[in-house]
């Protein structure tokens, strides 16, 4: 009786671990990586509005994704990697050529490198937070999230198409908003990612108050959603700024007491 052959090295368990695939945190992915390529064919096309909204239609589904995983115990490393490489696309491509096809396509090479810069830098932000992500304070991002860049960015192109703003005539804020998203994006600057935060914690009367109220302003701002949006990113790429102004003046060290001016006797 002839004994089937052994399996060479290379396909035992200790060389290739087939493992499945968990399919609803990935299509969450997909959706994300789909959003972010509908903005740059959009871009492309020259309808920016709908460019943009692509661009916060993918923030939706990458906040979705992590989220889904954990609760339905779905992490895998395939998610993870998967994730970071649709958060390339969604927010690191994409919004550097919305940006660039908007308005700073007009201004040649200064044009092009600040576009450029912010897809490095969203590249670089993203790798150091999968190498870093076991060792940083959970409390707090180190640089400002790719997805609270894109925001930015693509909150500044919706708000302008909003109100009719020419873009031949914002060129150099568009510059100087696309490199400071990019810096700090690498930067050391700590924002504060909202982790900490236990939705299973019980809260007070006055909270519950306080969320039914923000709901209801937000319908009443949806009119103007493209400000809105474009304003709550604006503010948040500044706390981190303004956390680290508060945290050097806490630091300052005190002046020595100024000496007697009174004679011995």
């Amino acid at each position: 009786m002839n004994h089937p052959a052994p399996k060479p090295q290379w396909l035992s368990r200790a060389g290739i671990r087939r493992s499945g695939i968990y399919w609803l945190p990935n299509a969450i992915t997909t959706c994300a990586l789909f959003a972010g390529f509908y903005a740059i064919v959009q871009a492309m096309n020259l309808r920016f509005e709908l460019a943009a909204a692509g661009v916060f239609a993918a923030m939706v589904f990458d906040a979705l994704d992590g989220r889904v995983a954990r609760l339905t115990r779905t992490q895998s490393e395939f998610g993870a990697e998967y994730d970071s490489l649709s958060d390339m696309v969604s927010f690191g491509a994409a919004p550097a050529l919305v940006i660039y096809e908007w308005s700073l396509k007009g201004m040649g090479r200064l044009g092009w490198f600040a576009a450029f810069v912010y897809c490095a830098c969203a590249a670089l932000r993203l790798a150091r937070f999968n190498t870093n992500i076991d060792v940083v304070d959970k409390r707090y991002f180190q640089g400002l999230p790719s997805p609270a860049a894109a925001g930015l960015v693509a909150g500044l192109v919706w708000a302008m198409e909003a109100y009719d703003v020419a873009r031949a005539d914002v060129p150099w804020l568009a510059w100087a908003l696309t490199l400071f998203a990019g810096f700090t994006m690498v930067s050391s600057i700590r924002f504060y990612s909202g982790k900490d935060i236990n939705l299973r914690k019980s809260v007070s009367f006055g909270v519950v108050v306080m969320i039914a109220l923000a709901v209801v302003a937000l319908v009443q701002v949806a009119d103007n959603l493209p400000e809105v949006l474009f304003s709550l990113f604006a503010i948040y790429a500044a706390s981190g700024y303004a956390m680290w102004a508060w945290e050097r003046l806490r630091k300052k060290p005190t002046a020595p007491p100024p000496p007697s001016s009174g004679s011995d006797m």
